[in-house]
């Protein structure tokens, strides 16, 4: 797999988790599980647009 695919992908996948992290924070009343979903999803958001931009670069 390329890298920039490789990175997309994986940014999908830690925004999925961070999410269920985050609701399952939400869910628990647990503001520390909720803070690092939040930070994971932005993370994964962050991944994925290196992706998109490794992919238009053709790297």
């Amino acid at each position: 797999m390329k890298s920039g695919n490789r990175d997309k992908a994986e940014g999908r996948f830690h925004e999925v988790k961070g999410k269920a992290k985050e609701v399952a924070g939400k869910l628990s009343d647990n503001p520390e599980l909720e803070a690092e979903g939040t930070g994971e999803k932005l993370a994964g958001k962050v991944q994925k647009k290196i992706g998109q931009v490794k992919r238009v670069l053709g790297k």
